[in-house]
């Protein structure tokens, strides 16, 4: 009897459990399902976050690819408008600095490999005459260099050399002296001096010995401004100043500080506009920093002159 009972607790409890083991299971399957759908098809809170964090991001940074083409498209606009202003002023192609000349040593070279002896002699001669007749040019040039700097017509002292700020990484000139693009009236207007992009209260020097021949305080175009006469001939002045620190008819050594740089006048941005004048006619000041450019150095400057396209006066 107890044997039977037995038996029949055991049948009624298996066949309790099993059905319920199974739809235990079905149904951590159904959850287990339900959550990893949830989990693909829904976001947390927490998820959500971070999978659309970089949504702005990625929105700022189509618009900024945007820009940044339409910024190109303009710089190449603007490049071949100067280029063209430049041929229509110049009647020639504007300069290219950058372009090697390797090309041009290997066609001399294969030029010269095809001349007999003859007219290689006759080109040497050509040049060794032309040659000749550059050295004669030199030394006078040279002579009476000598003579005015002995017999006191010329100092060297008394020559712009130097540059009226302090741009020994070559990084702050920002315009040269050729026709720019007025920033006032957007048309091409020659400019006659360099522009030196610099903050306010920058100082200037004074290029060369001299004695101070005015200063303009008034709100002209020119702003605040210095001009000061080195003799024979050789005039400098500074314009859009913020302060000046020397009064007319004082005597300046080349490096004394003469003024603070600003934007005063009709002056687009903070910068300092200079000019280098010999007997009454304005010449480019790239052309007198000798004392403080190599050649190297010489030849940057005039890539930066060149590659402007716009002054800020």
């Amino acid at each position: 009897m107890d044997n039977r009972f037995k038996s029949v607790v055991r049948i009624f409890t298996q066949r309790r459990i099993v059905p319920i083991l199974i739809k235990s299971l079905v149904w951590i399957g159904i959850i287990v399902a339900w959550w990893i759908i949830l989990a693909l098809v829904v976001d947390m809170p927490a998820e959500y976050k971070v999978r659309h964090s970089t949504d702005d991001l990625r929105v700022q940074l189509d618009e900024m690819s945007i820009r940044y083409d339409s910024l190109n498209n303009i710089l190449d606009n603007v490049a071949k408008r100067d280029e063209n202003v430049f041929r229509k002023l110049f009647e020639s192609n504007p300069y290219d600095l950058n372009i090697d000349n390797d090309d041009e040593r290997i066609a001399l070279h294969e030029q010269l490999i095809e001349m007999n002896n003859d007219d290689l002699s006759d080109m040497l001669s050509s040049r060794m005459q032309n040659a000749i007749t550059e050295e004669k040019e030199l030394i006078r040039s040279y002579e009476d260099l000598r003579y005015n700097t002995l017999n006191g017509v010329l100092s060297i002292d008394c020559v712009p050399a130097i540059q009226p700020v302090n741009n020994q990484q070559l990084t702050l000139l920002a315009a040269g002296k050729k026709p720019l693009i007025n920033p006032f009236h957007r048309a091409i207007r020659e400019h006659h001096g360099v522009d030196y992009l610099v903050p306010e209260g920058t100082a200037v020097f004074a290029t060369a010995d001299g004695v101070v021949k005015t200063l303009s305080e008034k709100n002209t175009s020119h702003g605040k401004a210095i001009t000061i006469s080195h003799g024979n001939g050789y005039e400098t002045s500074y314009s859009h100043l913020l302060d000046i620190r020397v009064k007319k008819g004082q005597k300046v050594k080349r490096g004394d500080i003469i003024a603070l740089s600003g934007n005063s006048g009709l002056s687009f941005v903070p910068h300092l506009h200079y000019e280098v004048i010999l007997n009454d006619t304005r010449v480019d000041p790239v052309h007198y920093f000798f004392l403080e450019l190599n050649p190297e150095e010489y030849q940057q400057m005039i890539r930066i002159a060149l590659s402007s396209m716009q002054s800020f006066d």
